[in-house]
């Protein structure tokens, strides 16, 4: 499968600061020269796609306790070698919720993030569901449940999405 959809999709984001400048410009160059970017078995790092799910009103969004992170985050998962990042998104999203209906708002990135995930040594492989549980967030409360910086992103564009509709 070609990169090149992805490198579009990439190359016509709007970063926010010079952090986010500095983490999409990381994953363009990463996603150019690693062929197998979208790897969960590529060590240096792989891709993910997740869902930034919101209600209607765009005033709260459903977050995942993750079972192995045990951080709330929003729904998502491993691009296993698919470089369709919304298809991967909406799959994991809607794996993840049960919720049927799931759909994006737009065809274009919502958000780009590059971190780190701890190292595990020798994950087993045992059949248990991925998150502790699922919550609907307001996201002036978003801060009782994460600080993380990605998630306060996502949150500030959806504050903005809202002044424009």
């Amino acid at each position: 499968m070609s990169r090149a959809p992805l490198l579009r999709l990439l190359h016509a984001q709007h970063p926010l600061d010079a952090h986010e400048s500095a983490m999409l410009a990381a994953t363009i160059r990463f996603i150019t020269t690693e062929a197998r970017c979208a790897e969960r078995s590529l060590a240096s790092g792989h891709l993910t796609g997740s869902a930034w799910i919101v209600d209607p009103a765009r005033t709260c969004t459903l977050l995942t306790h993750h079972r192995k992170l045990d951080l709330w985050l929003q729904l998502g998962g491993h691009a296993d070698g698919d470089l369709d990042l919304a298809s991967v998104a909406l799959r994991e999203a809607r794996e993840e919720s049960g919720l049927a209906s799931v759909s994006p708002l737009d065809t274009a990135l919502f958000d780009v993030d590059r971190h780190w995930i701890p190292a595990r040594p020798a994950e087993p492989l045992v059949v248990t569901p991925e998150s502790k549980a699922l919550a609907w967030v307001a996201l002036a409360g978003l801060a009782t449940y994460t600080t993380e910086a990605s998630m306060v992103r996502l949150a500030r564009r959806t504050a903005r999405l809202r002044s424009v509709c």
